[in-house]
């Protein structure tokens, strides 16, 4: 799916990928569930374009349904996965991260864990070798990619901002349709180890001049960091 000149997804609103796409390759940014593959196979071919061609694979954090593909691209084709330090032993399956479950639908929930079962989610091949990345870097990859910790959710989530892609990648530290009530709109993620450190993370993303927020569960949002961030900060008010 072709949202920017530069910027594609694959999946869908319940588990998202997204790809950086320039002449000098792709960058991937999450790596959503093991089944989407195929879905990624596709997009390549019809961008006339083959896994060799990716660069990189960027993990907004270390969560089992953004690993996906990953170890895959990494062991069979050479692809470097690049985590944050501090989720590094979670993205290798090393420990196991906090549940907070919170407000339930039945109806939603089913329809995740059904998806999910689909598409390879419930069994994970955790990432063997990781490329750390910290807060601040500027990675050398296509879209120039820049690194900016938002801990909270885990503590090394983080978004990926790349102004080729006009566009921030922000994983789970926000979401845009809950996979536990299916409610829609900017609101904070579930499965959140710290939500008050995700909260005072958010506002690090508030003054990008981006036109695309990107979570890695959800409809993507064309209205502006600042927008969604207000519109998130309202949410928990309420």
């Amino acid at each position: 799916m072709k949202l920017g000149p530069q910027l594609h997804r694959i999946g869908n609103d319940i588990v998202a990928v997204y790809l950086i796409v320039t002449d000098d390759g792709i960058t991937v940014i999450d790596a959503g569930l093991s089944g989407q593959w195929p879905e990624l196979i596709s997009e390549l071919d019809s961008l006339g374009r083959s896994v060799s061609d990716i660069r990189g694979v960027i993990l907004t954090h270390g969560d089992t349904d953004h690993l996906g593909f990953a170890e895959r691209l990494r062991r069979d084709h050479g692809v470097p996965v690049l985590v944050h330090t501090a989720d590094a032993a979670r993205a290798r399956g090393e420990i196991k991260p906090k549940t907070s479950w919170g407000k339930i639908k039945v109806g939603a929930l089913a329809r995740f864990f059904w998806y999910a079962s689909r598409k390879g989610g419930l069994k994970t091949t955790y990432v063997s070798e990781v490329t750390t990345i910290e807060d601040g870097q500027v990675l050398d990859l296509p879209g120039a990619p820049r690194i900016i910790g938002l801990p909270g959710h885990s503590p090394g989530s983080v978004a990926i901002h790349s102004a080729a892609a006009d566009a921030v990648f922000v994983g789970d530290a926000l979401t845009t349709r809950s996979v536990l009530t299916g409610e829609n709109g900017p609101q904070p993620a579930p499965f959140t180890d710290d939500p008050a450190q995700a909260a005072v993370s958010l506002a690090r993303i508030a003054d990008l001049d981006v036109t695309w927020v990107l979570p890695g569960h959800g409809a993507p949002w064309n209205g502006g960091a600042a927008a969604i961030v207000r519109r998130i900060e309202e949410f928990r008010a309420a």
